[in-house]
C-alpha cells in the first residue's frame, strides 16, 4: 500500500501539493480533508472519511475512476461489463451516493442501472470518500455518502508541467493515452488534458469473448484562471464522450452514445481571516440508446448548479452556505422511459467545529426544499443535521462517535418510469406516490497507530424509513400490456436497517514492508418482512482484502519509488438476497489474486518516466461478482488482465 501525507487545504495564492514521505505508511494525523467543514485534519473528524492519494490511484489497472477506488474498505461497485461502474458505499448505491467533480454535483442519468459516471479518470488527482449521510453539506442524494474527485493542485509560481501517459491492457485490448499541460505564470494558471480510450470485448474462462462489451471514450478538460494574494478565480470546462456497447442477445449489437458538457466558475476570495467560496456551473448531458441503427431512448438533461459558502474567522470554525440546482429533462427519442420534468432544488446549511484539548466537536444543520414537476407536481422538504466528537485518547489512539440524519427525495425514474429499460432486460413501472427516504445513522470508530502496527475499526448502524427499491411483478393483472415478455419491475418502499463496518490492520515490521488486511461487511434488511423479502437487493458480499507491499530502496541512483505488491481479494458467499419472485439469487464465494509493481526513472535527479505494471485476476478465475448486472444472465466478470502504464514527464 503506497501512502503519503496529503494536504488539500486552501492556502493563499497557491494550493498545497501532495508531499511524499520516505516511509510509505499512513500518517493519519497529518491527512487534511475538505469535504466536511472546510480544511480539517482527519484526526479531528468524527465521521468516517477515506483519502486516496495519487499514488494509490495508479497502483492497479482500471477502466474508470469508480473501478479505481472500489478496493477501498466499505466501497464496492455495480458493474455492467468492463466499462460502466456505479459506486456503492456500505451497501447503498444509485442516487444515494453523491459524486462531486470540480466542486459541484456530477449530474447525468445516474438513476439508471447501466449508466456510468461521465468523468475522465486521468483528470482525477486524488479522492475523498465520506461514508454515511452527508446531506448536511450537499442535500438530497448524499444519504450513503459523498465521493469528492479532486483535480491536481495549482502549480506554484513560475512552474510548468507537461506529461504524456499511455497504457495497454491485454484482456480487452484496451489502449489509452492522455496528454496534459499545466502551469502558473505570474498568477495566471492553466491546466488542460486530452484523453482517449479504445477497448474491445473482454474475455473470461466461461464465456470467452463477451459479445458487444466493447467501448470507446474521449475527454477534454481545461482550466484557466488567476491565483493572487486576494484569492483565485478559475474557469473550468470539460467534454466527455463515451460509446459503450449494450450486452444483450448474441446476434444484437445495441449501443449508447453519452455526451457530457460542463462549464463552471470557481472563486475563492480571502476577506481578512475569512474565506468566501462561490461556484456556479452548467452541465449538459445527452444519452442516446441505439438498436438496429435507430435511436430508441434519447435523454437530454440541462443542469445549473450553485454553491456559495463563507468560513467565518471565529474561534469556532463556522461554515455557512447555500447550494442547490435547477434541472430540465427532455425526451428526444421515439421511446419514452421516464417523463420530461423540471426540478428546482435549494438548501441552506451551517456547520461548526471546535477543539477542547484532546476532544474535537463538530456538527450542523441543514434545510432542503425540492420541487419536481411533470404530469404531477411534488414538493419534498427536510431538516437534517449531524453531531459528532472525536477524543484523542493518546498520541496513538482516537475514539470517534457521530450521529447524522439523512434525506433523499425519490428520483424521476422511481416516480414516473413506464417502459422498457434497454440494457437492464426489464420493464420498469414507477410510483408517483413515493415518499422521501429519511435515515438516522450512528458511527463508532477507533483508530490506533504505532511504529509497527496501525489499525482502524469503523462500525455503523443506518435506519432508513421509506427505503425505495424495485421488486419483480408476477401478478398477471398488474402487468402492462403489451410488454414483450420482459420481466416487469415496480418501484415500492419499506423500512430498512443496514448494519456493518470495516476493520483494517496494517503491519509494518520493517521500515519498507507493509502488510495490510481490510475486512468489509454490511447487512441490509427490510424490517418486518418474511424470509423471502427480508434482505435488500444489491447488497455487496463480505470482503477480505490482504495486501503485501514492499518498497525497494537503493536499487540504483536513477530509480526511485520502486515497489512490488501482491494482493488477495476474498469475496465471501452472499446468501442474504431478495428472493421474492426470484428477483435475486445467491452468489458463491471466490478468491482472486493481483500483482502490481512500479517505479520512477530519474535523469539528473528529476523524474522523467513513471512506470506501473499490474496483473488483475492472476490465475484467470471464473467468477461473478454479486453486484454485476450481468450475473443473472450467466455472464462472468473479466478474466486475467495484464496492464502496463507509462507516464513521461516533460
Amino acid at each position: 500500500m503506497l501512502c503519503c501525507v496529503l494536504d488539500f487545504s486552501i492556502a493563499k495564492a497557491t494550493d498545497v501539493s501532495v508531499i511524499a514521505d520516505e516511509d510509505s505508511c499512513v500518517h493519519l494525523s497529518e491527512v487534511v480533508v475538505t469535504g466536511l467543514t472546510g480544511s480539517t485534519r482527519i484526526s479531528q473528524i468524527p465521521a468516517p472519511v477515506a483519502v486516496i492519494s495519487p499514488e494509490e490511484l495508479q497502483l492497479h489497472s482500471s477502466t474508470n475512476i469508480i473501478d479505481a477506488i472500489s478496493r477501498q474498505p466499505g466501497m464496492s461497485q455495480i458493474t455492467t461489463g468492463g466499462g460502466i461502474s456505479k459506486p456503492v458505499i456500505r451497501g447503498l448505491g444509485f442516487n444515494r451516493v453523491l459524486v462531486l467533480s470540480d466542486g459541484i454535483r456530477q449530474e447525468g442519468q445516474q438513476w439508471g442501472d447501466e449508466h456510468g459516471l461521465e468523468v475522465d479518470g486521468e483528470s482525477v488527482n486524488s479522492v475523498e470518500i465520506m461514508k454515511g449521510p452527508a446531506s448536511l453539506m450537499y442535500g438530497s442524494d448524499a444519504m450513503a455518502g459523498v465521493i469528492l474527485l479532486h483535480d491536481a493542485p495549482l502549480m506554484q509560481q513560475g512552474e510548468t508541467r507537461q506529461s504524456a501517459t499511455a497504457g495497454y491492457q491485454t484482456n480487452n485490448r484496451l489502449f489509452a493515452y492522455s496528454v496534459n499541460t499545466a502551469g502558473n505564470e505570474k498568477g495566471f494558471v492553466w491546466d488542460w488534458r486530452w484523453t482517449q480510450r479504445w477497448a474491445g470485448e473482454y474475455t473470461n474462462p466461461e464465456n470467452g469473448r463477451v459479445h458487444n462489451s466493447q467501448f470507446r471514450e474521449q475527454a477534454l478538460k481545461g482550466m484557466l484562471g488567476l491565483s493572487r494574494q486576494w484569492g483565485r478565480s478559475l474557469l473550468k470546462m470539460s467534454y466527455f464522450h463515451q460509446r459503450p456497447g449494450i450486452i444483450e442477445e448474441p446476434d444484437e449489437e445495441p449501443y449508447q452514445h453519452i455526451r457530457h458538457y460542463k462549464a463552471l466558475t470557481d472563486n475563492t476570495i480571502y476577506l481578512g481571516d475569512g474565506v468566501l467560496k462561490a461556484i456556479v456551473g452548467y452541465q449538459h448531458n445527452r444519452r442516446q440508446e441505439y438498436e438496429d441503427g435507430e435511436v430508441g431512448l434519447d435523454f437530454l438533461l440541462h443542469t445549473v448548479n450553485y454553491d456559495v459558502r463563507y468560513v467565518f474567522p471565529f474561534t469556532w470554525k463556522l461554515n455557512v452556505g447555500i447550494n442547490g440546482m435547477w434541472q430540465q429533462s427532455k425526451n428526444k427519442g421515439e421511446e419514452t422511459l421516464i417523463p420530461a420534468y423540471h426540478l428546482l432544488d435549494a438548501g441552506v446549511f451551517a456547520t461548526a467545529s471546535q477543539s477542547f484539548g484532546h476532544v474535537h466537536l463538530s456538527g450542523g444543520m441543514r434545510y432542503d426544499h425540492r420541487h419536481v414537476s411533470w404530469e404531477r407536481k411534488r414538493n419534498f422538504d427536510a431538516l437534517t443535521g449531524s453531531i459528532g466528537a472525536i477524543w484523542n485518547l493518546s498520541n496513538s489512539l482516537d475514539l470517534r462517535l457521530n450521529i447524522a440524519r439523512g434525506f433523499r427525495a425519490p428520483n424521476m425514474s422511481e416516480l414516473g418510469s413506464d417502459g422498457e429499460h434497454e440494457g437492464t432486460f426489464r420493464y420498469e413501472i414507477g410510483n408517483s406516490d413515493l415518499k422521501p427516504e429519511y435515515s438516522w445513522q450512528g458511527d463508532l470508530g477507533l483508530d490506533f497507530t504505532s511504529e509497527y502496527v496501525s489499525a482502524k475499526l469503523s462500525l455503523f448502524a443506518n435506519r432508513i424509513t421509506n427505503f425505495i427499491f424495485a421488486e419483480k411483478v408476477v401478478d398477471e393483472a398488474e402487468l402492462p400490456q403489451p410488454q414483450e415478455d420482459l420481466p416487469v419491475f415496480r418501484f415500492t418502499q419499506g423500512d430498512a436497517l443496514l448494519m456493518g463496518g470495516e476493520a483494517t490492520v496494517i503491519f509494518h515490521p520493517i521500515h519498507h514492508l507493509h502488510w495490510e488486511n481490510a475486512f468489509s461487511y454490511v447487512s441490509s434488511r427490510q424490517m418486518h418482512q418474511p424470509e423471502e423479502s427480508r434482505y435488500l437487493p444489491f447488497t455487496p458480499a463480505p470482503r477480505w482484502m490482504s495486501t503485501l507491499h514492499y518498497d525497494i530502496k537503493g536499487a540504483c541512483t536513477w530509480i526511485r519509488n520502486l515497489f512490488a505488491e501482491i494482493e488477495m481479494e476474498c469475496n465471501l458467499k452472499q446468501n442474504h438476497v431478495y428472493r421474492l419472485n426470484d428477483t435475486e439469487t445467491p452468489s458463491p464465494s471466490y478468491t482472486l489474486f493481483h500483482l502490481a509493481a512500479g517505479t520512477d526513472i530519474l535523469h539528473r535527479g528529476r523524474n522523467v518516466v513513471t512506470l506501473n505494471f499490474s496483473v488483475e485476476n492472476l490465475f484467470n478465475r471464473a467468477y461473478r461478482n454479486h453486484l454485476s448486472r450481468l450475473r443473472e444472465g450467466g455472464i462472468y466478470n473479466m478474466g486475467r488482465n495484464v496492464a502496463l502504464k507509462a507516464t513521461i514527464h516533460i
